[in-house]
């Protein structure tokens, strides 16, 4: 068999040009493991103690402690893995599961030094593995951090699409209801052949009673209740139908008996329950168009918020206004501030833009504000503060959350580093913050007690070395 495993190690890349006999001492020290498909190669969390090189077949590996959608790192044959000299893991990190039929060389821990005495050549290239496997898999967990901050504010943003969406449907749906009533009462009307100076009477009260609807002050359910009371009482004594119905929209146009006074004074008691009838119908017309004008302009500024964010049809580095990313941030988070979150912005009218990657920076004030909202458990005051510091832009994201323990203030910035419940955090939101203040010769700092805590970003105004 060691003659054999000689030539397969012979055919692995890290390997093959090495001297027979650095193979042969290889050969001699590994120990091989062989599983079947399906079957577990090593499990999470156990002692890391060999370095493994796969002579045969495919391995996939998960970090099952994140759930099923962590991600996958594939091993076949040729490759090198496991644990490597000058390595500090302790514990596996992955389950890894055979794919096809898999045959392993496993090289014990205890044997790193005496490889690396005989077999110099290799410290250089395992190194080189490691450094590879770092990037990779850094690489892979920044991806997934920024999936899924995406799918937080796609969720988010679902959801206030869908808001104002739903309620211009619903909007349309009820117009085309009403153009249908408004219709009938005309029939009525022809009906009642009412003279033309009655009906040019009552298109001038339709369009007073309409001004008046579009200027109504804002009322206390109280009031409205009276006066719908008030309306319905005098629409039933004069024989009006559907009084209950017609009511309510007459009263939120702030209308009352005497306007319909006027009205019983030109129609005979058979025109005005059509009159009345049209009026109310104009009034429900003029409010669903405009709650289809709402719905639409609140979806167009949800739209632009995105644009906006995203640097949408921008070349990826521009001037940019501080100000408007974080407010377009804010629009994007807004499903998280709406429910207990009050905001109070204290923007310096005369900060210049910045010379920037614009969609690096709404990631920095996105991961900001959402680990301060997540501090204050969704409710609290957020503050949001710029400046301008000599030649430099200042930042200041403040909440009166729980404030972060003294005793993890020096490791919030680290790769990984987490204080939320296992699979709701990868820890990589705020090395995202520090890396992308790295790339703009930013610095970013932080104060924290209990009920206040203050991240600090300070940019440079004019960049040249981007």
């Amino acid at each position: 068999m060691p003659v054999e495993l000689v030539e397969e190690l012979r055919k692995i890349p890290t390997f093959s040009d090495l001297r027979d006999e650095e193979l042969q001492w290889l050969a001699d020290h590994a120990e091989i493991q062989t599983a079947e498909a399906g079957e577990v190669v090593l499990h999470e969390g156990d002692p890391a103690d060999s370095m493994f090189v796969y002579l045969e077949g495919e391995i996939d590996g998960r970090r099952e402690s994140l759930g099923p959608d962590s991600p996958v790192y594939s091993a076949g044959a040729g490759t090198v893995t496991g644990l490597l000299p000058f390595s500090r893991m302790t514990n596996y990190t992955i389950t890894a599961r055979a794919v096809s039929r898999v045959r392993v060389a496993r090289i014990r821990r205890e044997s790193f030094q005496e490889m690396l005495q005989r077999i110099p050549v290799l410290g250089q290239r395992l190194v080189g593995i490691l450094s590879d496997r770092v990037r990779e898999a850094t690489r892979q967990d920044q991806a997934r951090e920024k999936l899924a901050s995406l799918g937080k504010l796609s969720a988010g943003l679902a959801h206030e699409l869908n808001n104002p969406a739903a309620a211009g449907s619903r909007a349309a749906a009820a117009l085309a209801d009403a153009f249908v009533r408004y219709a009938q009462a005309n029939a009525r009307l022809d009906d009642a052949n009412i003279s033309p100076e009655s009906r040019a009477r009552l298109r001038e009260i339709e369009v007073l009673a309409r001004e008046k609807q579009s200027h109504a002050p804002v009322r206390s359910s109280l009031e409205l209740s009276d006066c719908e009371e008030e309306l319905r009482t005098w629409l039933e004594a004069h024989g009006v139908e559907n009084a209950w119905e017609l009511a309510p929209t007459l009263a939120e146009a702030n209308a009352t008996t005497r306007h319909f006074e006027m009205l019983a004074e030109r129609f005979d008691s058979s025109a005005l329950g059509a009159a009345i009838a049209r009026i109310a119908v104009s009034l429900e017309i003029h409010r669903l168009l405009g709650d289809i004008q709402h719905s639409t302009c609140r979806i167009s500024e949800l739209v632009q918020s995105i644009k906006e964010y995203s640097f949408m049809d921008e070349a990826p580095r521009q001037e940019v206004d501080v100000a408007k990313g974080l407010d377009s941030t804010l629009i994007m988070l807004s499903h998280k501030l709406k429910h207990g979150v009050e905001v109070i912005k204290n923007y310096d009218p005369d900060l210049p833009r910045i010379d920037s990657f614009g969609s690096e920076l709404n990631q920095v004030w996105t991961n900001l504000i959402d680990n301060a909202v997540d501090a204050m458990q969704g409710k609290g005051t957020l503050r949001v503060r710029t400046a301008r510091e000599g030649e430099e832009v200042l930042v200041e994201i403040i909440d009166d959350g729980s404030g972060i323990p003294k005793e993890i203030q020096t490791r919030i910035f680290d790769p990984f580093f987490t204080t939320k419940p296992m699979g709701q955090g990868t820890g990589l939101g705020l090395d995202t913050v520090y890396r992308i203040m790295r790339k703009h010769r930013g610095n970013v700092s932080f104060v924290s007690r209990p009920g206040y805590t203050c991240f600090r970003v300070r940019l440079p105004i004019k960049n040249t070395r981007l």
